[in-house]
Order: structure tokens, then sequence, then C-alpha cells
């Protein structure tokens, strides 16, 4: 019993209020990534339309390869064309591993983060992003099940 108090102390204590109120259904921040960070929607230096699909057992993005430049940035026209619920979220093939076990656990999840959009059947959206460092980046639909079947893409800043 004693323990149990003293753990909740300490919680309360060292664990911040916003960590604590925390929705897990709601994912979001406007955080920087080493993807880059989020852009100026008033500023796009280029449109790149990625259009959301199925069939044939598989789900793609198309285009799924992408180039851009350091500091470039960058208006991702999202089209769901297909039949079902799609998102895109970009990031580090890490952060994509990360939240793709993160959504197996919620796959209700919803996002407000500035690198990803879910979208309903026929849907649009827009992203803006100013890619701030040279590397491979990926997005992906982290609905479970479609990323395994083919639904991930890549970003290579040079």
């Amino acid at each position: 019993m004693r323990l149990t108090v003293l753990l909740t102390v300490l919680v309360l204590v060292f664990v911040p209020p916003p960590v604590l109120a925390h929705d897990p259904a709601e994912h979001g921040s406007n955080h920087a990534s080493a993807a880059g960070v989020p852009g100026d929607p008033n500023a796009p230096t280029r449109t790149i339309e990625i259009a959301m699909r199925e069939g044939d057992g598989k789900m793609l993005f198309a285009p799924n390869t992408i180039d851009v430049t350091v500091g470039e940035q960058v208006r991702f026209k999202l089209v769901n064309e297909g039949e079902v619920e799609h998102e895109f979220v970009l990031g580090t093939p890490q952060e994509i591993t990360e939240h793709a076990e993160m959504m197996q656990a919620m796959p209700d999840m919803k996002h407000s983060d500035p690198n990803a959009a879910r979208l309903q059947p026929k849907a649009t959206s827009d992203i803006v992003w100013k890619f701030t460092s040279a590397g491979a980046f990926e997005f992906a639909c982290l609905i479970p099940g479609h990323r395994e079947v083919g639904m991930v893409g890549r970003v290579v800043v040079r």
C-alpha cells in the first residue's frame, strides 16, 4: 500500500501535466523531425500530388518515390482514390516503424500532426513540409495491414 501511494506521488510530482492529460487515441504535436519541419502554407515551392490506391490485393502510393533538395518546401496534395480509408505519415524509417507499432495497439488513433493526414475514400488533404536535412525518409499508411501490403514510399533528400 505504501509503495502504491509513493509511486502515485512521484508520478504526480515528476511527470508534467501535458503528459498526464494526453489522450492516447489522439496523437499530435507540432514537432520537428529529422525529416524536417512543418512548412509555411503560404510559401510552398513545389506541389506533389500523391494518390492513395488499392486493388489486386495491394495498397500503394503513386508516386512512391520522391526526390527533393535540402531546404525545399513541398506541398503534398494527397488524394485518396480508393474505396477505404488511408493515411499518409512522413518521417524517418525509425519514426515510421515506431508509429506503426503504436497504430497496431491503437488503430483508431486520430492524427493532428503536421506530418500526417488520414483521408476517407475520395477525400483530399494537403501537408506542407520543409526538408531541412539530407537523407532517406519514408511515408506510409499506418492503418494496420496497409503498410504490410505495400503502402509505403520514400523521399530522398539531397
